[in-house]
């Protein structure tokens, strides 16, 4: 390591440890917040780019979506799995562990995707009918899928790598990479689509080349040892403890988003049940929430670094102080945000669907509103379950996790719908955000007190330094359940 190197790492531990966590969450934060909006943003964009070609060619790129959020989901296990170890590692200044993870994860999750893309290459006919393919779109979406395989170990690679470049807090780097590939996948659809006549291979082909740019951009920062780990060959370690503490927090995140596309089968489901229009308007509901939703997962994200540091650290105090001013900052933003939102409803579910449709109207304003009501639970929910995941909670953060997706909001759907009918349907996000707010209330209190008890018995007071005389560790996390 270069002296600029370990000087520029002393620098953000420094941050990270001692300066205001008021100043420090949204310098994290930011970053990752723009990121998150902006992939949501690019994703309303490419859909509208595609619907261009037709009524087969959307249903082709939407067929393939969910090869792409699994896709995307194995990635991310990898990632924040790896995130939250590293973060701890480096608040207890246990370096070259933190580089060993980082490259053990990389490496891995390239191999994992390959693998997966081969099976996805032999069995692509089958896999594309299985994801739902009818006869006339199978080509289109065979032509799609061919691609997006190809191309995803750098899907795997990107996003590894951006989890890697937060989980020290250089979240600045990450969000550089990450815009970079949407404005290429933005600036390629209509060239590939169009120009070029390739239409949904276009579309494929320029989502690929945009996850290559990313990748290449992320990887710029370990190559130029601008960052503060370390990516080597030498530091491959394939060992059952580094896999079982990334596993640890992937396997949950993998369950979490692989959950999001079961509940959103089960949603469009039921909602085609009363009518086109109510999946439609579930459909652009959920597209205008999902900009506040992006928002919140990135001031999450974003905090996860700090409570990392500190927690592997020994400043317990500090952990409960981000937790709390990130909180403020999170249910304060949605709730404002929210509002706004609320207030444009009508005008946004028209920007997506025919104004001359009074249903999807009525039916997606109204699904709008009641989730915006209830903005600031859902923004608890996702920092209780960012405290989780950077503590190293697996369980706990499983179950807030799975609580907003599946375990609260199936069940919601199901009862609401039927005592209710099409608005009990549209209520049911926001009553699982109350349910999840409730679990995540209970938990957060339990580990709080957890920590008091620990603060106690390991004799630091109530500051957010530690004593000198004790060090820094983390292996005590079994100590704390859930």
């Amino acid at each position: 390591m270069t002296n600029a190197q370990s000087a520029e790492r002393e620098l953000r531990r420094k941050m990270m440890l001692e300066d205001s966590v008021v100043k420090v969450i949204p310098i994290v934060a930011v970053p990752t917040i723009i990121t998150m909006l902006i992939d949501s943003i690019y994703n309303i964009t490419d859909t509208y780019f595609v619907s261009q070609l037709g009524t087969t060619a959307t249903a082709a790129v939407g067929v393939n979506s969910s090869l792409m959020h699994l896709l995307r989901s194995v990635a991310m296990g990898f990632g924040i799995g790896a995130a939250s170890y590293i973060s701890r590692l480096l608040g207890a200044k246990r370096d070259e562990e933190a580089n060993r993870v980082g490259t053990t994860t990389l490496l891995t999750g390239l191999i994992a995707l390959m693998v997966i893309s081969l099976a996805g290459y032999i069995f692509i006919r089958p896999m594309v009918r299985m994801l739902g393919a009818t006869d006339t779109v199978m080509p289109y979406s065979m032509d799609y899928a061919r691609w997006i395989l190809f191309t995803s170990p750098f899907t795997a690679g990107t996003v590894i790598l951006s989890q890697l470049l937060r989980s020290e807090g250089s979240t600045k780097y990450s969000m550089i990479g990450m815009v970079s590939g949407c404005i290429v996948n933005v600036g390629l659809d209509p060239v590939f689509i169009s120009v070029l006549g390739l239409e949904v291979a276009g579309a494929a082909i320029a989502t690929g080349i945009s996850k290559v740019t990313s990748f290449i951009i992320l990887l710029i920062p370990f190559l130029k040892k601008k960052s503060m780990l370390e990516l080597k060959l030498r530091f491959f370690t394939p060992t059952k403890e580094i896999y079982a503490e990334i596993a640890k927090m992937g396997i949950p995140t993998f369950l979490r988003s692989s959950m999001l596309a079961v509940s959103s089968i089960v949603i469009n489901n039921i909602a085609g049940t009363f009518s086109d229009s109510a999946l439609a308007a579930v459909t652009v509901a959920n597209k205008a929430t999902r900009l506040i939703g992006s928002a919140i997962i990135g001031l999450s994200q974003g905090f996860q670094p700090v409570a990392g540091y500190n927690w592997g650290a020994r400043n317990y105090a500090r952990v409960r102080k981000a937790f709390w001013a990130c909180t403020v900052m999170g249910v304060a933003g949605s709730m404002v945000f929210g509002a706004v939102l609320a207030v444009y409803s009508k005008r946004l579910v028209g920007v997506f669907a025919s104004s001359d449709d009074l249903e999807i109207l009525r039916i997606g304003s109204y699904m709008i509103i009641t989730q915006c009501i209830t903005m600031g639970f859902h923004a608890w929910g996702a920092i209780s379950n960012g405290l989780f995941q950077a503590l190293g909670r697996s369980v706990g953060a499983a179950i807030l996790g799975l609580s907003r997706q599946m375990i609260c909001l199936v069940p919601c759907i199901v009862i609401l719908s039927k005592v209710f009918g099409v608005y009990g349907l549209a209520s049911a996000q926001a009553a699982s955000d109350i349910l999840t707010f409730i679990v995540a209330l209970f938990m957060t209190i339990a580990l709080f007190r957890k920590i008091k008890q620990m603060e106690y018995e390991s004799g630091i007071t109530e500051t957010e330094n530690r004593p000198d005389d004790v060090q820094p560790q983390i292996e005590h996390e079994e100590a704390i359940p859930l």
